[in-house]
Protein backbone atom coordinates (compact mmCIF):
# COMPACT_ATOMS: atom_id res chain seq x y z
CA UNK A 1 0.00 0.00 0.00
CA UNK A 2 1.03 3.70 -1.19
CA UNK A 3 1.95 5.90 2.12
CA UNK A 4 1.09 9.26 1.36
CA UNK A 5 3.14 11.93 3.25
CA UNK A 6 1.87 15.85 4.29
CA UNK A 7 4.17 18.20 2.41
CA UNK A 8 6.15 19.49 5.83
CA UNK A 9 6.85 16.03 6.55
CA UNK A 10 7.87 15.33 2.74
CA UNK A 11 10.74 18.12 3.68
CA UNK A 12 11.67 17.35 6.59
CA UNK A 13 12.32 13.87 5.28
CA UNK A 14 13.64 14.94 1.71
CA UNK A 15 14.49 18.05 1.50
CA UNK A 16 17.23 18.03 4.28
CA UNK A 17 16.00 21.04 6.80
CA UNK A 18 14.91 20.80 10.22
CA UNK A 19 10.75 20.19 11.37
CA UNK A 20 11.02 23.66 12.36
CA UNK A 21 12.16 25.25 9.68
CA UNK A 22 9.29 23.04 7.72
CA UNK A 23 6.77 24.20 9.66
CA UNK A 24 7.73 27.83 9.25
CA UNK A 25 5.42 29.65 7.59
CA UNK A 26 6.60 31.29 4.64
CA UNK A 27 6.32 35.10 3.80
CA UNK A 28 5.59 34.31 0.07
CA UNK A 29 4.29 31.15 -1.30
CA UNK A 30 4.11 29.71 -4.77
CA UNK A 31 0.88 29.15 -6.97
CA UNK A 32 2.64 25.23 -6.85
CA UNK A 33 2.66 25.40 -2.88
CA UNK A 34 -0.76 26.94 -2.97
CA UNK A 35 -1.74 23.81 -5.05
CA UNK A 36 -0.61 21.73 -2.75
CA UNK A 37 -2.15 23.58 0.78
CA UNK A 38 -5.73 24.59 -0.80
CA UNK A 39 -6.42 22.77 -4.05
CA UNK A 40 -5.60 18.76 -4.41
CA UNK A 41 -9.67 17.63 -3.22
CA UNK A 42 -10.22 19.27 -6.28
CA UNK A 43 -7.57 17.28 -8.55
CA UNK A 44 -9.46 13.63 -7.09
CA UNK A 45 -10.88 11.95 -9.71
CA UNK A 46 -8.54 13.68 -12.48
CA UNK A 47 -6.04 12.56 -14.62
CA UNK A 48 -3.72 15.49 -14.50
CA UNK A 49 -0.58 15.83 -16.84
CA UNK A 50 2.41 18.68 -15.61
CA UNK A 51 3.88 21.06 -18.07
CA UNK A 52 6.64 21.87 -15.73
CA UNK A 53 10.70 21.86 -15.22
CA UNK A 54 13.22 22.06 -12.40
CA UNK A 55 11.88 24.56 -10.66
CA UNK A 56 8.41 23.13 -10.13
CA UNK A 57 9.12 22.36 -6.10
CA UNK A 58 7.66 22.30 -2.83
CA UNK A 59 9.95 22.40 -0.04
CA UNK A 60 12.60 21.24 -2.32
CA UNK A 61 10.91 18.07 -3.90
CA UNK A 62 9.63 18.15 -7.34
CA UNK A 63 6.11 18.48 -7.76
CA UNK A 64 6.08 15.48 -9.85
CA UNK A 65 7.11 13.41 -6.51
CA UNK A 66 5.13 15.73 -4.46
CA UNK A 67 1.72 14.63 -6.00
CA UNK A 68 2.46 11.21 -6.62
CA UNK A 69 3.44 10.54 -2.87
CA UNK A 70 0.20 12.97 -2.37
CA UNK A 71 -1.67 10.68 -4.13
CA UNK A 72 -2.63 12.31 -7.46
CA UNK A 73 -3.25 10.35 -10.53
CA UNK A 74 -0.22 12.02 -12.85
CA UNK A 75 -0.52 10.48 -16.09
CA UNK A 76 1.75 12.57 -18.32
CA UNK A 77 4.72 14.74 -18.40
CA UNK A 78 5.30 17.71 -20.92
CA UNK A 79 8.84 18.70 -21.17
CA UNK A 80 9.36 22.49 -22.72
CA UNK A 81 12.97 24.18 -23.79
CA UNK A 82 15.65 22.66 -21.36
CA UNK A 83 13.54 19.74 -20.64
CA UNK A 84 11.30 18.17 -17.63
CA UNK A 85 13.88 17.68 -15.58
CA UNK A 86 16.46 20.50 -16.99
CA UNK A 87 18.98 18.46 -18.74
CA UNK A 88 18.99 20.21 -21.82
CA UNK A 89 21.14 23.59 -23.12
CA UNK A 90 19.04 26.38 -25.06
CA UNK A 91 17.93 25.48 -28.04
CA UNK A 92 18.72 21.73 -27.55
CA UNK A 93 15.55 19.35 -29.29
CA UNK A 94 14.06 17.40 -26.45
CA UNK A 95 13.02 14.17 -27.77
CA UNK A 96 9.41 12.05 -26.26
CA UNK A 97 11.12 9.71 -23.79
CA UNK A 98 10.42 8.66 -20.42
CA UNK A 99 11.22 9.79 -16.69
CA UNK A 100 13.28 7.77 -15.80
CA UNK A 101 12.36 8.37 -11.74
CA UNK A 102 9.02 7.78 -12.38
CA UNK A 103 7.98 5.89 -15.22
CA UNK A 104 5.61 8.65 -16.75
CA UNK A 105 5.23 9.51 -20.52
CA UNK A 106 7.35 12.69 -21.50
CA UNK A 107 5.97 14.51 -24.39
CA UNK A 108 8.64 17.20 -26.30
CA UNK A 109 6.90 20.45 -26.83
CA UNK A 110 10.59 21.24 -27.94
CA UNK A 111 11.33 19.90 -30.87
CA UNK A 112 9.44 18.02 -34.09
CA UNK A 113 6.40 20.33 -31.92
CA UNK A 114 6.30 23.13 -29.83
CA UNK A 115 2.54 22.64 -29.04
CA UNK A 116 0.56 19.54 -27.11
CA UNK A 117 -1.15 17.40 -29.96
CA UNK A 118 -4.64 15.83 -29.62
CA UNK A 119 -2.53 12.59 -28.87
CA UNK A 120 -0.11 14.07 -26.45
CA UNK A 121 -3.55 15.25 -24.19
CA UNK A 122 -5.65 11.94 -24.55
CA UNK A 123 -4.67 10.83 -21.01
CA UNK A 124 -5.32 14.00 -19.47
CA UNK A 125 -8.19 16.20 -17.48
CA UNK A 126 -6.20 18.73 -16.43
CA UNK A 127 -2.57 20.56 -17.53
CA UNK A 128 -1.44 21.91 -14.71
CA UNK A 129 1.19 24.30 -16.10
CA UNK A 130 4.34 25.52 -13.41
CA UNK A 131 6.67 27.11 -15.56
CA UNK A 132 8.97 30.28 -14.29
CA UNK A 133 9.12 33.28 -15.83
CA UNK A 134 12.08 35.20 -16.06
CA UNK A 135 10.12 38.77 -17.05
CA UNK A 136 11.20 39.25 -20.28
CA UNK A 137 9.95 38.39 -23.84
CA UNK A 138 12.49 36.25 -25.20
CA UNK A 139 12.71 33.67 -22.69
CA UNK A 140 10.26 30.98 -24.20
CA UNK A 141 7.73 29.69 -21.62
CA UNK A 142 5.29 32.46 -21.96
CA UNK A 143 5.09 31.29 -25.46
CA UNK A 144 4.91 27.43 -24.54
CA UNK A 145 2.22 29.38 -22.31
CA UNK A 146 -0.11 30.35 -25.29
CA UNK A 147 0.14 27.29 -26.95
CA UNK A 148 -0.48 25.30 -24.41
CA UNK A 149 -3.78 27.38 -23.90
CA UNK A 150 -5.05 26.83 -27.80
CA UNK A 151 -4.05 22.97 -27.16
CA UNK A 152 -6.66 22.29 -24.26
CA UNK A 153 -9.21 24.51 -26.16
CA UNK A 154 -8.99 22.68 -29.24
CA UNK A 155 -9.04 19.70 -27.01
CA UNK A 156 -11.37 20.24 -24.55
CA UNK A 157 -8.96 20.59 -21.26
CA UNK A 158 -8.56 22.29 -18.78
CA UNK A 159 -5.15 24.17 -17.41
CA UNK A 160 -4.58 25.66 -14.44
CA UNK A 161 -1.26 28.19 -14.15
CA UNK A 162 -0.05 27.53 -10.78
CA UNK A 163 1.15 31.55 -10.52
CA UNK A 164 5.13 32.62 -9.04
CA UNK A 165 6.57 36.09 -8.84
CA UNK A 166 8.14 37.86 -12.17
CA UNK A 167 11.90 38.16 -10.82
CA UNK A 168 12.61 41.50 -12.13
CA UNK A 169 9.29 42.37 -10.65
CA UNK A 170 5.93 43.70 -11.67
CA UNK A 171 6.87 47.55 -11.92
CA UNK A 172 9.62 47.09 -14.23
CA UNK A 173 8.66 47.76 -18.42
CA UNK A 174 11.07 48.07 -20.79
CA UNK A 175 11.96 48.05 -24.36
CA UNK A 176 10.03 48.08 -27.61
CA UNK A 177 6.57 46.37 -28.53
CA UNK A 178 7.51 43.46 -30.57
CA UNK A 179 7.10 44.25 -34.22
CA UNK A 180 4.89 41.93 -36.60
CA UNK A 181 7.56 41.17 -38.76
CA UNK A 182 9.99 39.69 -35.96
CA UNK A 183 7.64 37.52 -34.39
CA UNK A 184 9.19 33.94 -33.62
CA UNK A 185 9.48 31.40 -30.80
CA UNK A 186 11.70 34.10 -29.20
CA UNK A 187 8.65 37.07 -29.25
CA UNK A 188 5.27 36.42 -30.22
CA UNK A 189 3.05 38.85 -28.20
CA UNK A 190 2.98 42.33 -29.18
CA UNK A 191 4.14 43.48 -25.37
CA UNK A 192 7.80 45.44 -24.34
CA UNK A 193 10.64 43.22 -23.72
CA UNK A 194 10.59 44.00 -20.10
CA UNK A 195 6.64 43.66 -19.45
CA UNK A 196 6.61 43.07 -15.19
CA UNK A 197 3.56 40.46 -15.57
CA UNK A 198 3.81 37.01 -14.14
CA UNK A 199 2.70 33.92 -16.25
CA UNK A 200 -0.97 34.09 -14.82
CA UNK A 201 -1.21 37.84 -16.04
CA UNK A 202 0.41 37.07 -19.40
CA UNK A 203 -1.93 34.14 -19.93
CA UNK A 204 -5.31 36.39 -18.63
CA UNK A 205 -3.96 39.16 -20.97
CA UNK A 206 -3.02 36.86 -23.80
CA UNK A 207 -6.61 35.19 -23.79
CA UNK A 208 -8.54 38.82 -22.95
CA UNK A 209 -6.34 40.54 -26.34
CA UNK A 210 -7.10 38.03 -28.75
CA UNK A 211 -3.09 37.22 -28.96
CA UNK A 212 -3.91 33.28 -29.39
CA UNK A 213 -5.36 31.06 -32.15
CA UNK A 214 -8.73 30.10 -30.00
CA UNK A 215 -11.58 28.01 -31.04
CA UNK A 216 -13.57 28.43 -27.90
CA UNK A 217 -13.12 30.22 -24.45
CA UNK A 218 -10.30 28.48 -23.14
CA UNK A 219 -10.93 26.42 -19.63
CA UNK A 220 -8.35 27.97 -17.61
CA UNK A 221 -7.76 29.18 -14.00
CA UNK A 222 -5.10 31.11 -11.97
CA UNK A 223 -3.75 29.79 -8.62
CA UNK A 224 -2.07 33.20 -7.47
CA UNK A 225 1.28 33.08 -5.48
CA UNK A 226 0.78 34.38 -1.61
CA UNK A 227 2.38 37.43 -0.30
CA UNK A 228 4.36 38.17 -3.53
CA UNK A 229 4.20 42.47 -4.12
CA UNK A 230 5.07 44.03 -7.24
CA UNK A 231 7.66 46.02 -6.07
CA UNK A 232 9.74 42.79 -5.37
CA UNK A 233 12.45 41.93 -7.53
CA UNK A 234 13.72 38.24 -6.84
CA UNK A 235 16.48 38.94 -3.72
CA UNK A 236 13.14 40.77 -1.63
CA UNK A 237 11.19 37.40 -1.85
CA UNK A 238 13.29 35.15 0.34
CA UNK A 239 12.64 32.65 -2.20
CA UNK A 240 15.25 29.44 -3.01
CA UNK A 241 16.61 30.19 -6.93
CA UNK A 242 16.31 27.24 -8.41
CA UNK A 243 17.83 27.51 -12.09
CA UNK A 244 15.62 27.78 -14.53
CA UNK A 245 17.93 26.68 -17.26
CA UNK A 246 21.89 25.90 -17.13
CA UNK A 247 23.11 28.69 -18.29
CA UNK A 248 20.88 30.79 -15.55
CA UNK A 249 22.15 30.22 -12.66
CA UNK A 250 21.26 32.74 -10.25
CA UNK A 251 19.57 36.04 -10.50
CA UNK A 252 22.36 38.01 -11.29
CA UNK A 253 22.56 36.28 -14.27
CA UNK A 254 19.09 36.56 -14.52
CA UNK A 255 19.64 40.63 -14.60
CA UNK A 256 22.30 40.76 -16.70
CA UNK A 257 20.69 38.52 -19.72
CA UNK A 258 18.00 40.79 -19.88
CA UNK A 259 20.46 42.99 -22.04
CA UNK A 260 23.00 40.58 -22.71
CA UNK A 261 21.47 38.59 -24.34
CA UNK A 262 21.38 40.54 -27.55
CA UNK A 263 24.98 39.50 -27.92
CA UNK A 264 23.20 35.99 -29.00
CA UNK A 265 22.38 37.98 -32.18
CA UNK A 266 25.96 39.12 -32.94
CA UNK A 267 29.35 37.32 -33.39
CA UNK A 268 30.29 38.65 -29.80
CA UNK A 269 30.73 35.45 -27.25
CA UNK A 270 27.86 35.95 -24.29
CA UNK A 271 29.78 34.19 -22.45
CA UNK A 272 28.08 30.61 -22.95
CA UNK A 273 30.87 27.59 -22.49
CA UNK A 274 32.30 29.56 -19.38
CA UNK A 275 31.28 29.50 -15.76
CA UNK A 276 29.46 33.05 -15.88
CA UNK A 277 27.45 33.15 -19.01
CA UNK A 278 25.52 36.26 -19.72
CA UNK A 279 28.33 38.33 -16.69
CA UNK A 280 30.74 38.15 -19.03
CA UNK A 281 31.00 38.89 -22.96
CA UNK A 282 33.88 39.17 -25.58
CA UNK A 283 35.80 38.14 -28.66
CA UNK A 284 39.53 37.08 -29.87
CA UNK A 285 39.54 39.94 -31.80
CA UNK A 286 38.52 42.68 -28.99
CA UNK A 287 40.49 45.33 -27.91
CA UNK A 288 40.07 47.70 -25.93
CA UNK A 289 41.70 49.66 -22.85
CA UNK A 290 40.31 48.92 -19.10
CA UNK A 291 39.70 52.90 -18.17
CA UNK A 292 37.30 53.14 -21.02
CA UNK A 293 34.54 51.54 -19.37
CA UNK A 294 34.61 54.04 -16.82
CA UNK A 295 32.01 55.92 -18.57
CA UNK A 296 29.52 52.81 -18.96
CA UNK A 297 30.52 52.07 -14.99
CA UNK A 298 29.45 55.32 -14.03
CA UNK A 299 26.39 55.71 -16.38
CA UNK A 300 24.94 52.17 -15.31
CA UNK A 301 25.94 51.98 -11.46
CA UNK A 302 27.85 48.64 -12.08
CA UNK A 303 31.33 46.91 -12.17
CA UNK A 304 32.91 46.37 -15.32
CA UNK A 305 35.85 44.33 -15.50
CA UNK A 306 38.32 43.79 -18.64
CA UNK A 307 39.11 40.14 -18.25
CA UNK A 308 39.82 36.95 -20.75
CA UNK A 309 38.13 34.03 -20.94
CA UNK A 310 38.11 30.62 -23.03
CA UNK A 311 34.67 29.33 -23.87
CA UNK A 312 34.66 25.44 -23.53
CA UNK A 313 32.03 22.46 -24.50
CA UNK A 314 29.58 21.75 -21.48
CA UNK A 315 27.27 19.13 -21.77
CA UNK A 316 23.53 19.93 -21.01
CA UNK A 317 25.28 23.49 -20.52
CA UNK A 318 26.77 24.92 -23.78
CA UNK A 319 27.13 22.45 -26.83
CA UNK A 320 29.97 23.66 -28.80
CA UNK A 321 29.93 27.42 -27.82
CA UNK A 322 31.44 30.82 -29.92
CA UNK A 323 35.38 30.35 -29.75
CA UNK A 324 35.38 27.07 -28.26
CA UNK A 325 38.80 26.77 -27.41
CA UNK A 326 39.93 30.37 -28.28
CA UNK A 327 41.08 33.00 -25.79
CA UNK A 328 39.03 35.73 -25.88
CA UNK A 329 39.52 39.46 -24.63
CA UNK A 330 35.94 40.78 -23.06
CA UNK A 331 34.17 42.42 -20.35
CA UNK A 332 33.02 41.11 -16.72
CA UNK A 333 30.07 42.62 -15.12
CA UNK A 334 29.45 42.61 -11.45
CA UNK A 335 26.00 44.17 -9.74
CA UNK A 336 27.04 43.42 -6.42
CA UNK A 337 23.72 43.01 -5.01
CA UNK A 338 22.44 46.68 -6.49
CA UNK A 339 19.70 46.08 -8.87
CA UNK A 340 17.51 49.26 -8.11
CA UNK A 341 20.10 51.57 -9.95
CA UNK A 342 20.42 49.86 -13.19
CA UNK A 343 18.71 49.09 -16.65
CA UNK A 344 20.01 46.07 -17.71
CA UNK A 345 18.45 46.48 -20.90
CA UNK A 346 20.25 50.06 -21.37
CA UNK A 347 23.72 48.37 -20.09
CA UNK A 348 23.18 45.65 -22.71
CA UNK A 349 22.51 48.43 -25.55
CA UNK A 350 25.77 50.26 -24.46
CA UNK A 351 27.74 47.19 -24.36
CA UNK A 352 26.65 46.22 -27.92
CA UNK A 353 27.46 49.74 -29.10
CA UNK A 354 31.32 49.15 -27.31
CA UNK A 355 31.86 45.75 -28.42
CA UNK A 356 30.54 47.67 -32.07
CA UNK A 357 33.66 50.25 -31.61
CA UNK A 358 36.14 48.21 -29.95
CA UNK A 359 36.08 44.36 -31.77
CA UNK A 360 37.65 43.73 -35.30
CA UNK A 361 35.04 42.80 -37.82
CA UNK A 362 31.60 43.09 -36.12
CA UNK A 363 28.79 41.15 -37.31
CA UNK A 364 25.47 41.61 -36.14
CA UNK A 365 22.77 39.03 -37.73
CA UNK A 366 18.97 38.79 -38.19
CA UNK A 367 18.32 37.26 -35.09
CA UNK A 368 19.19 40.20 -32.65
CA UNK A 369 16.00 42.05 -34.20
CA UNK A 370 14.33 38.73 -33.15
CA UNK A 371 14.96 39.14 -29.72
CA UNK A 372 14.87 42.65 -29.34
CA UNK A 373 11.30 43.06 -31.75
CA UNK A 374 12.77 45.98 -33.69
CA UNK A 375 15.27 46.92 -36.84
CA UNK A 376 17.69 46.30 -34.81
CA UNK A 377 20.42 45.00 -37.06
CA UNK A 378 19.91 48.39 -39.56
CA UNK A 379 19.87 50.49 -36.64
CA UNK A 380 23.25 49.03 -35.31
CA UNK A 381 24.84 48.92 -38.76
CA UNK A 382 24.11 52.06 -39.98
CA UNK A 383 24.85 53.63 -36.47
CA UNK A 384 22.17 55.71 -35.47
CA UNK A 385 20.28 56.31 -32.58
CA UNK A 386 19.23 54.13 -30.44
CA UNK A 387 14.94 54.87 -30.50
CA UNK A 388 12.80 55.61 -27.36
CA UNK A 389 10.72 53.66 -25.87
CA UNK A 390 8.69 55.66 -23.68
CA UNK A 391 6.03 55.79 -25.47
CA UNK A 392 5.45 51.90 -26.12
CA UNK A 393 6.01 51.86 -22.42
CA UNK A 394 3.49 53.64 -21.34
CA UNK A 395 1.07 52.39 -23.88
CA UNK A 396 1.77 48.77 -22.48
CA UNK A 397 1.52 49.97 -18.67
CA UNK A 398 -2.48 51.18 -19.59
CA UNK A 399 -3.23 48.04 -21.66
CA UNK A 400 -1.79 45.67 -18.99
CA UNK A 401 -3.80 47.28 -16.18
CA UNK A 402 -6.76 44.85 -16.70
CA UNK A 403 -5.14 42.03 -16.47
CA UNK A 404 -3.18 42.60 -12.89
CA UNK A 405 -3.68 40.20 -10.58
CA UNK A 406 -1.19 41.33 -7.74
CA UNK A 407 -1.02 45.10 -6.60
Amino acid sequence: MKVLLPPVLLAFLWGGCSAQEALSPKTIQTGAEVLVEEHLAELDGQRVGLLMNPTSRVDGVHMVDTLLNLGVNVTALYAAEHGFRGEAGAGEVIEDGVDQETGLPVHSLYGKTKKPTSEMLEDIDILLFDLPDMGVRFYTYNVTLGLALEAIAENGKELWVLDRPNPLGGESVAGWILQDQYKSFVGAYPIPIVYGLTMGEIAHMAVGEGWLSLPTEPDFKVIKAKGWKRDMRWPDTGLEWVAPSPNLPSFEHVFAYVGTVIFEGTNISEGRGTSDPFLQIGAPGMNFQADELEILEQRHNVQLDSITFTPKSIPGKAISPKFEGEICQGIRISFDGNYQQTDPLMLGLDLLLFAQDHTKDFAIKPFASNLFGIDLKSIIEKKESIPSWENDVQTFRHQREAYLLYK
